[in-house]
């Protein structure tokens, strides 16, 4: 009975959560880059492009309580979870930088934070765009058609 009254709430607060994290998110990166000087490399620019527009799109879709916008958002954060994926990936495997190196500016594979050893600035993004993804799902009408 808990179970169901805490999924019921998910559910209805969905989209206040991921718009929250989203902010978070989005707040987190300013702050690396604007405050602590960290220079964004070119696969965090790619998690930015795919973050970044989430923390508008959500605010007025919580706002309006418009859960028509999840098969949209969804999509976006496989795609910045992806990005964030291989990113971290970058960092964390040797000789995997090799692959497609970043040929201006900063390495990607530049670890500007390593809290406990492997909590990195992309590990905190793919964790934020799964937290988003986890809270979309959980916040979909669940008559809709594209329903899995």
């Amino acid at each position: 009975m808990a179970g169901r009254r805490f999924l019921a709430f998910c559910n209805q607060y969905a989209l206040y959560f991921a718009w929250v994290v989203s902010l978070a998110a989005v707040a987190g990166s300013l702050y690396f880059s604007e405050v602590l000087g960290f220079i964004p490399c070119k696969l965090c620019w790619f998690q930015r492009i795919f973050m970044y527009p989430q923390a508008i799109l959500l605010g007025i879709a919580s706002y309006r309580n418009d859960r028509g916008i999840i098969p949209y958002l969804l999509p976006i954060n496989i795609v910045g979870g992806s990005i964030s994926l291989y990113h971290y990936a970058e960092q964390k495997i040797p000789g995997f930088a090799s692959l497609l190196p970043c040929t201006a500016g900063v390495p990607c594979s530049q670890d500007y934070l390593n809290w406990l050893g492997f909590v990195t600035i992309p590990l905190l993004a793919l964790i934020a765009f799964l937290l988003i993804a986890a809270f979309l799902w959980m916040g979909r009408d669940r008559g809709e058609r594209w329903q899995a």
